[in-house]
């Protein structure tokens, strides 16, 4: 029991402490200029754009695949 304690006392302690530096992080950001954010804008949207690919050439294997193995199964 005492284990269990100690073991949530850290992990609580482990997660206030990350959640800690990030807010300080965000607090010291300063405002970002037009050029900045043109950047950060662009870099989301490259992400954002890299994600739907991956998502629809996953999802068009996965159809291949499908109908690969039910033609198989049907001779």
């Amino acid at each position: 029991m005492v284990a269990l304690v100690l073991t949530a006392i850290a992990i609580t302690s482990i997660v206030a402490a990350a959640v800690t530096v990030l807010i300080r992080r965000d607090r010291r950001r300063m405002d970002s200029n037009p050029e900045a954010q043109r950047i950060e804008a662009a870099a989301t949207r490259g992400v954002r754009d890299a994600r739907r690919q991956a998502h629809a050439h996953q999802h068009f294997n996965d159809a291949g695949g499908i109908s690969a193995m039910r033609d198989r199964d049907s001779l």
